[in-house]
């Protein structure tokens, strides 16, 4: 497999500035996932490495080779879209050898690497199937098939899941992780759901506005947002956000900060603390999300038991453990 490395890429469509100074290095056999609101430019990154959109400054670096000007079929990668599209009147079998016979790949070397595609997706019993014949899960794991056999230095996916049902997507990210620790292989995944992210990457890169906001393992930028965008952006239901000169703020002292943040989770229903209304609940089984508003119109969400006792209505009281709160400075930086 292969490192990737970028240095200072811009993209402009235009007068519009795309991707802005982006740099970041991929280590060998990482599971990397690029996220970001709509219009952040992380298919637009993804799509560069690919080579299927020109850099106008920066270059792109490939286990060591600057492939900055090369074609897409000379940088060794292998790309999965959103969209399947499969030959409909072929076979499972005819589809993933397709792009192999097309290179000219003798006949049993095409045959043994279905065999081993096949095997790793569980789509052996398939292979003699027509798209047709097959659920979204098992075409977008033929789509993947396609991209295995190719024997790619680096796997491309680009929002893979996301026309897929909401236990579809879940079955779906296990198999990619699952394949991911049986390949070995340098993976860069798109998706704008930080839910995706967090679950199956090793590294994280947030984009916003064409710009890289923070790098890091999951649970880094989780715990540890370089700024209230980070921080509001990963974490579902998002983090709380409040104004320092806010009730909250007057309760825990806002110490120069601009805003205030603290997770839902970490939210205590306390005998003393912050006045709140409760507006709405939502049971969802082993927990709750309380939607709070304060008297000064600030909302503020609480994740609770399931089994709590609290109820739409409820004058509560709330708590604010200081080793759980994120000052962020007017610039929207972490303090």
């Amino acid at each position: 497999m292969a490192t990737v490395h970028l240095e200072t890429i811009d993209k402009f469509y235009g007068s519009l500035q795309a991707l802005s100074g982006v740099s970041l290095d991929i280590s060998d056999g990482a599971f990397v996932v690029f996220v970001g609101p709509s219009g952040c430019g992380k298919s637009t990154l993804l799509r560069c490495i690919a080579g299927l959109e020109g850099v106008d400054r920066g270059t792109i670096t490939i286990d060591g080779r600057d492939v900055t000007d090369l074609n897409p079929a000379d940088r060794d990668l292998s790309m999965v879209f959103q969209s399947y599209a499969l030959y409909p009147h072929m076979t499972v079998r005819a589809n993933i050898e397709f792009g192999m016979k097309v290179n000219g790949i003798p006949a049993d070397e095409r045959a043994r690497r279905v065999q081993d595609a096949a095997r790793i997706l569980q789509l052996s019993e398939l292979l003699d199937r027509k798209p047709g014949q097959l659920s979204g899960g098992q075409r977008q794991r033929v789509a993947i098939g396609r991209s295995i056999v190719k024997h790619p230095k680096v796997f491309l996916f680009d929002e893979p899941l996301s026309n897929l049902d909401a236990k579809l997507r879940v079955q779906m990210r296990i198999e990619l992780e699952s394949l991911h620790t049986e390949l070995g292989a340098t993976m860069i995944y798109v998706t704008h759901d930080q839910v995706e992210a967090m679950t199956m990457a090793d590294q994280i890169v947030v984009l916003n506005g064409g710009k890289v906001e923070q790098v890091g393992a999951p649970l880094e930028l989780y715990n540890k947002p370089a700024s209230e965008f980070v921080a509001g952006f990963i974490g579902s239901p998002a983090m709380n956000i409040m104004a320092a000169q806010s009730k909250l703020g007057e309760v825990v002292g806002g110490a120069g900060a601009a805003k205030i943040g603290i997770r839902p989770e970490h939210v205590r229903i306390a005998e003393t603390g912050l006045p709140v209304q409760v507006t709405v609940k939502e049971q969802l089984g082993g927990e709750s999300y309380l939607y709070a508003r304060s008297e000064d119109g600030e909302q503020i969400v609480i994740k609770t038991d399931g089994e709590d006792a609290v109820n739409q209505g409820d004058q509560v009281r709330l708590a604010f453990p200081p080793e759980r709160l994120h000052r962020f400075g007017a610039d929207g930086q972490a303090l």
